[in-house]
């Protein structure tokens, strides 16, 4: 039997098989692509609507990675999202201007009754970024070296105590002295005479006003640590030898927003 001659192999056809691992590694490309571009961007709708047009360019059919890319949300919520962070955050504002000027009444109230009374040299105010800051000199609440109050406190005491009264913020009272230092039974340091101090004039004020909530106030010794002028004088010295009270401000300022809502913007605007 004669055998069959071999002939030659048939050479395969060429085959598009390879354009499956090509379009898989195409979409793993623009997947990596998309991954990065949604870390260097925080505006989510400008990635939702490139996840679409990837989505229609490349999508054949059937579920597409890019349909899960994008914010969480759908841009319409992102948006409303914005606009409730910016309302918060004008209310927030004007609430912060409401108390500043609430503080700032007071400050005014107060500085009057030192103008009539003549006490310009023992109490002073100043408006701060903590709140409204009252400071009292040594010599209006205690003798040197001392915790007990002197008849010229009553001069000073209600007012203050009225004043308080009328605000709801937290009051932070402090003792601050020199640096001259004292060692006695009852105060062995500065600390122990600043704090005393601070303890004794919130006690005072609290007895004199019934209105007061116990649960404002606050009262620490600085002793010499915290002092407004350089302590190379006698002058200054006394300036360090105080008391303190602060009425805390509860709202802060947002830069970022101002004191008017886009509402208003709109309006000056038009």
């Amino acid at each position: 039997m004669a055998k069959k001659k071999r002939g030659k192999k048939h050479e395969e056809e060429a085959s598009e098989a390879w354009l499956l691992p090509y379009s898989d590694l195409m979409t793993l490309l623009l997947a990596l692509f998309i991954a990065l571009f949604a870390i260097s961007q925080t505006d989510q709708t400008k990635l939702q609507a490139l996840a679409q047009a990837f989505t229609a360019a490349f999508n054949t059919g059937g579920p597409s990675f890019f349909d899960q890319a994008g914010p969480s949300v759908s841009p319409q919520r992102q948006v409303m999202a914005n606009e409730d962070n910016g309302e918060d955050a004008y209310m927030q504002n004007q609430a912060y201007m409401q108390e500043n000027e609430s503080l700032s009444d007071l400050q005014e109230q107060l500085e009057a009754y030192i103008r009539e009374n003549q006490l310009e040299g023992e109490l002073s105010t100043q408006l701060e970024e903590e709140g409204l800051m009252i400071r009292i000199k040594e010599r209006a609440l205690f003798p040197s070296g001392s915790a007990d109050l002197v008849p010229e406190s009553q001069r000073i005491g209600p007012i203050v105590a009225n004043l308080l009264a009328a605000v709801p913020e937290r009051v932070l009272i402090s003792g601050h002295t020199d640096t001259d230092p004292i060692n006695t039974a009852q105060f062995p340091s500065n600390w122990e005479l600043s704090s005393v101090r601070a303890m004794t004039f919130m006690k005072y004020l609290l007895s004199i006003n019934s209105n007061l909530n116990p649960a404002r106030f606050s009262a620490i010794g600085y002793g010499e640590y915290r002092p407004i002028a350089p302590n190379d004088n006698a002058e200054n010295k006394q300036k360090n030898r105080r008391v303190e009270i602060l009425i805390a401000r509860t709202l802060s300022f947002n830069p970022n927003q101002g004191i008017y809502s886009q509402s208003d913007t709109d309006l000056v605007a038009k």
